[in-house]
C-alpha cells in the first residue's frame, strides 16, 4: 500500500509540473455522464450537473493484480475517464501495469499523451523508437524505484526480464490517451490489410504475412 502511495505521489506531481496535451478547462471540474438531459456536452463527453458531483465520481481502485495468464505475459488496468467520470477535461490519466515473468507490454503507441513509468516491482527492459528517419532504440533497464518517460506518438514497450513478477504504474497527459498496439494493428485489422502489400512493406513472403495475420 504504501508504494502504491508513493507512486501516484510521484505521477501528481510530474503531471501538475507539466501541461496537458488536452485543452485546459474553463471550469473546476466535468463530470462525465452518459445522460445527456440537462448536460453540457465538453471534451467528447456530457457533464453532470456540478451541484451532483460526489466523490465516487473521482475514484477508481486498482489495488488487485490483473491476470497476465495471456500470450504476452502482461496486463493493463487503464485507469482514464471511462472509469473515473471526473478525469474529464482534466488532461490526465494513469495505468497498472502488470507483468509476469518475461511477460511483455508489446510495442505500441499512446496518440494523445506522453507517459511517465514508475517501477514497484521487478526489473524492466523499456525503450521507445525516435521518428522517421533516424529510428534510433532509447532504451534502459529500470528497477525498483525507477522513473522513465516515453515522448507523445512514440512507438515504445516494457518487458519484463527477471524471473519473478513485476509491478509498474503510469501517469498520462491525456484523460483518454489512445493506444495502438503495433502487431494487432497491422497483422489484425478489420478487414484485414492486403497481405501482398504487407508483405512488401516488410519484406517477407506472402505466406509469413498470412500466418501472422492468422494469430491476430
Amino acid at each position: 500500500m504504501k508504494s502504491f502511495l508513493l507512486a501516484f505521489a510521484l505521477l501528481a506531481l510530474a503531471s501538475s509540473l507539466a501541461s496537458a496535451f488536452d485543452p485546459s478547462p474553463l471550469q473546476d471540474f466535468c463530470v462525465a455522464i452518459d445522460e445527456p438531459k440537462n448536460a453540457v456536452f465538453v471534451n467528447g463527453k456530457f457533464c453532470k450537473d456540478p451541484k451532483l458531483a460526489k466523490a465516487g465520481d473521482f475514484y477508481f481502485s486498482v489495488k488487485m493484480p490483473g491476470d497476465t495468464n495471456n500470450p504476452v505475459g502482461s496486463n493493463v488496468s487503464a485507469v482514464n475517464v471511462d472509469q473515473i467520470p471526473g478525469l474529464n477535461t482534466l488532461g490526465i490519466s494513469a495505468a497498472r501495469i502488470d507483468f509476469a515473468p518475461y511477460g511483455q507490454n508489446p510495442p505500441h503507441t499512446h496518440p494523445r499523451a506522453t507517459e511517465i513509468l514508475v517501477v514497484l516491482e521487478g526489473t524492466l527492459l523499456v525503450g521507445f523508437v525516435t521518428s522517421n528517419p533516424n529510428n534510433t532504440l532509447i532504451s534502459k533497464v529500470l528497477n525498483k524505484g525507477d522513473v522513465f518517460v516515453f515522448p507523445i506518438g512514440l512507438i515504445h514497450f516494457q518487458f519484463n526480464i527477471g524471473k519473478t513478477n513485476a509491478l509498474a504504474f503510469a501517469g498520462l497527459s491525456s484523460q483518454n490517451p489512445g493506444v495502438i498496439t503495433i502487431a494487432d494493428a497491422v497483422f489484425g485489422s478489420n478487414p484485414p490489410i492486403n497481405p501482398d502489400f504487407l508483405a512488401k512493406a516488410f519484406q517477407l513472403d506472402v505466406k509469413v504475412v498470412k500466418d501472422l495475420q492468422a494469430k491476430f
